[in-house]
C-alpha cells in the first residue's frame, strides 16, 4: 500500500477527530455523571481545574489539528472524488462550527465565568446558584460540541472509505 501524503493527511485527520470525539463522548458518559455526585464546591474546584489543566498541547493538537487537517484532506479531494470532497467538507463544517464553534462562542466564556470566582469567599447558597447556572447550560452545549464531533469523525470515515476505493 502506497501512503501519499494525501493518504496520510486523510488518515490524520480521520484520527484526530475521532480522538475528539472519543473525548468529549467519554467525558459524557463519565465525567458528568460523576462530577452529577459531588457537592457544589467539590464541583465548583474540580471544574475549575480541569479548566485549566485541559489547556495544553495535547488537547490542542487534537482540538485543533482535527479542523486543519480536515480541511486539508478535503482539499485533496476536491478533484479525486467529488463524493469524499462533499463529505470531507461537510466533516470540516460541522467540527468547525459545531465543536470549535460551540467551544469558543458558548463552553470556554462559561469557563471563564467559573475561572474569575472566588469560591472561597462564597456562601453556600451562591455556590448552589452558580453551580446550577453553568452545569445546566455548560452541560447542554457539551452535548451539542459532543454530537457535531462524533458527527463529523463519522462523516471523515465514510469519505475515508469512499477515498480508498477510488484509489
Amino acid at each position: 500500500m502506497d501512503l501519499s501524503i494525501k493518504s496520510i493527511i486523510l488518515l490524520g485527520a480521520v484520527l484526530l477527530t475521532g480522538l475528539s470525539a472519543g473525548l468529549f463522548y467519554a467525558w459524557s458518559v463519565s465525567v458528568i455523571p460523576g462530577t452529577q455526585k459531588v457537592s457544589d464546591e467539590v464541583y465548583l474546584q474540580t471544574m475549575q481545574s480541569i479548566n485549566r489543566a485541559i489547556l495544553n498541547p495535547a488537547f490542542f493538537v487534537i482540538f485543533l489539528g482535527s479542523a486543519v487537517l480536515l480541511s486539508i484532506a478535503s482539499i485533496y479531494e476536491f478533484h479525486a472524488s467529488k463524493l469524499a470532497f462533499s463529505l470531507l467538507l461537510a466533516s470540516f463544517i460541522s467540527y468547525l462550527i459545531g465543536t470549535i464553534g460551540v467551544t469558543g462562542m458558548s463552553n470556554v466564556p462559561l469557563n471563564d465565568q467559573l475561572g474569575e470566582l472566588e469560591l472561597l469567599g462564597m456562601d453556600q447558597s451562591a455556590l448552589a446558584t452558580f453551580r446550577t447556572f453553568y452545569e445546566t447550560k455548560w452541560n447542554k452545549l457539551h452535548t451539542i460540541r459532543s454530537v457535531f464531533a462524533v458527527l463529523s469523525f463519522l462523516l471523515a470515515l465514510i469519505g475515508l472509505f469512499i477515498s480508498s476505493k477510488q484509489s
